[in-house]
C-alpha cells in the first residue's frame, strides 16, 4: 500500500470503524412461535445462523423466507419497532472488524467489505483488539427520540467500546472512521456526547461516501423495491422487507439538499423531496407516514457540527440515479432513470451537503477529500483510494499526498 512506512501499533492513534446499511453480519435465531410464509421456509436450524449475510437464501425460492425473517414489524399504537414474531436476532464480532470484512464468508470473492480497509491499516502496525476495533450494529435500526431498545443499546456500546480503547492506548483519543449510513450513525452519537467528552476521546471523525441528506435511489427501493444489482433477485420479493426497515426511511432524499426538484415522476404527479409523506401512501406503504413523520425530520432537518476534527472523503463522477420515471407502468415495474453527479449510489448534492453548513462554524476543523470516479462500494475497494482513507487516519495532510491530484483532476 504505498508510501507511509509500517508502524508499531504503540504509535499508532486507536481506530473504531463503523459501517453502513448491510456492512456487518448479522445472525438471527427462529423460536417456536415462528410462522414460515412459505411450505419452503419452515427451518430446522437449531440455535443461531447468519441471517445477514448467506448468499445461498437470495436465489428464489428462499428469496421470500430471507425477506419475512429479515422485516421488522412496526407497532403504531406505540410507535415501535421489533424483529417479526418468532425472529431472535443478535450482532456477532462487537468490538472486532471481523464480521465486517466479508459479510459472507463462505464466499469471499463476492462478499468483501471491509477486508481491502483492514489489511491496509495492519500493514501500517495496526492489530485487532489492540489498536483496531469494529463497531457492527444492528442496521434496519435507527437512533432519535423514537429508538428500539436495541439503538439505544448500541449507542451505550459504542461509547464503552471507544473509551476501553483510548484506555488500552495509553489514552489516546480515537479516530472514528465510518461508511455510507455509518457516518449518519456517528454524528448523531457524537452530538449526543457532552464536548468534554469528546473532546477528550475523539481525535477525528472520518466520514466516507455518507449520504447527508439521503439518495434518490432510496425511494426507488420504497416504490418498487431495489435488488441492489444481484441478478437474480426479485425487487418486488425484497420490497416489503425493505420498506420496513426503520432505517431504510432515515435514507429517503430530505427537502433542505434536494428542494423543489422533482425526484419521482409518474403519469398523475410528480413527488419531491417534500412529498415523501404523500409519496409513501401513493407507492402503497400508508404505514410508514407514521414513523416517518415522527422520526426522520429530527434526525435529518438539522445536522449539527460535531466541533472535532472531521475528514469527508467522497466520490464523484459516477452516474447516479436523479430522477426515477414510472409515467408508463407504475410503482410494481422498474423505472427508467434519468442520472446525474454522484457516486453511483449517493447523488453528489447529498455526500457534500453538510460542506457549507459546517464551514460557517466557529473552531470547526473539516477537510473535504474529493475522489474522481470512485463509486459507493469502490471506494473500500480501489488501492488508491484506499490509501487516501488510510493517510486521512494517519492525518498526513492532502497536499502531502501525490497520488490525490490524479484521483480528483
Amino acid at each position: 500500500m504505498g508510501r507511509s512506512q509500517a508502524r508499531t501499533s504503540q504509535s499508532v492513534a486507536p481506530v473504531v470503524i463503523v459501517p453502513g446499511t448491510g456492512g456487518n453480519q448479522l445472525e438471527a435465531k427462529l423460536t417456536s412461535d415462528y410462522v414460515a410464509s412459505k411450505p419452503w421456509c419452515c427451518s430446522f436450524r437449531k440455535g443461531f445462523f447468519r441471517l445477514w449475510l448467506d448468499v445461498k437464501t437470495l436465489f428464489p425460492p428462499f428469496t421470500s423466507c430471507f425477506a419475512d425473517r429479515l422485516s421488522l414489524d412496526y407497532n403504531p399504537e406505540t410507535d415501535a419497532y421489533s424483529n417479526v414474531k418468532g425472529v431472535e436476532t443478535r450482532v456477532p464480532y462487537f468490538g472486532t472488524t471481523e464480521g465486517m470484512e466479508y459479510l459472507d464468508p463462505s464466499l469471499k470473492i463476492v462478499s468483501g467489505y471491509m477486508i481491502h480497509l483492514v489489511k491496509a491499516l495492519k500493514a501500517q502496525g495496526y492489530e485487532s483488539g489492540e489498536s483496531l476495533y469494529g463497531a457492527p450494529y444492528d442496521f434496519r435500526f435507527a437512533p432519535g427520540p423514537h429508538a428500539s431498545e436495541v439503538a439505544l443499546n448500541y449507542m451505550g456500546d459504542l461509547k464503552g467500546l471507544i473509551e476501553a480503547a483510548s484506555r488500552k492506548n495509553d489514552d489516546q483519543p480515537v479516530v472514528i472512521l465510518a461508511h455510507s449510513m455509518g457516518g449518519l450513525w456517528t454524528l448523531y452519537f457524537l452530538n449526543q456526547q457532552s464536548m468534554d467528552w469528546r473532546r477528550q476521546y475523539i481525535s477525528r471523525f472520518i466520514s466516507v461516501a455518507t449520504p447527508w441528506g439521503g439518495a434518490v435511489e432510496q425511494m426507488m427501493t420504497f416504490a418498487s423495491g431495489n435488488p441492489e444489482g444481484v441478478p437474480f433477485v426479485d425487487p418486488l420479493v425484497v420490497r416489503e422487507e425493505q420498506r420496513r426497515s426503520e432505517s431504510n426511511l432515515w435514507l429517503l432524499p430530505v427537502s433542505r439538499v434536494f428542494g423543489d426538484r422533482p425526484l419521482v415522476v409518474t403519469s398523475t404527479r410528480n413527488y419531491t423531496a417534500k412529498d415523501m409523506k404523500t409519496f409513501l401512501m401513493d407507492v402503497g406503504f400508508p404505514e410508514g407516514v407514521a414513523p416517518y413523520k415522527s422520526r426522520i425530520p429530527h434526525l435529518t432537518e438539522i445536522l449539527q457540527a460535531p466541533q472535532i476534527p472531521v475528514t469527508l472523503i467522497h466520490g464523484y463522477g459516477v452516474p447516479t440515479s436523479e430522477m426515477l420515471s414510472y409515467e408508463k407502468k407504475g410503482f410494481d415495474t422498474h423505472p427508467e432513470i434519468t442520472e446525474g453527479d454522484g457516486d453511483g449510489t449517493v447523488n453528489l448534492c447529498s455526500l457534500t451537503a453538510v460542506v457549507k453548513e459546517w464551514e460557517g462554524v466557529e473552531g470547526q476543523q473539516l477537510e473535504v477529500i474529493p475522489l474522481a470516479n470512485q463509486g459507493h462500494m469502490k471506494i473500500l475497494h480501489d488501492e488508491a483510494s484506499i490509501q487516501v482513507i488510510v493517510d486521512a487516519i494517519m492525518n498526513v495532510r492532502p497536499q502531502d499526498q501525490q497520488h490525490l491530484v490524479q484521483l480528483t483532476s
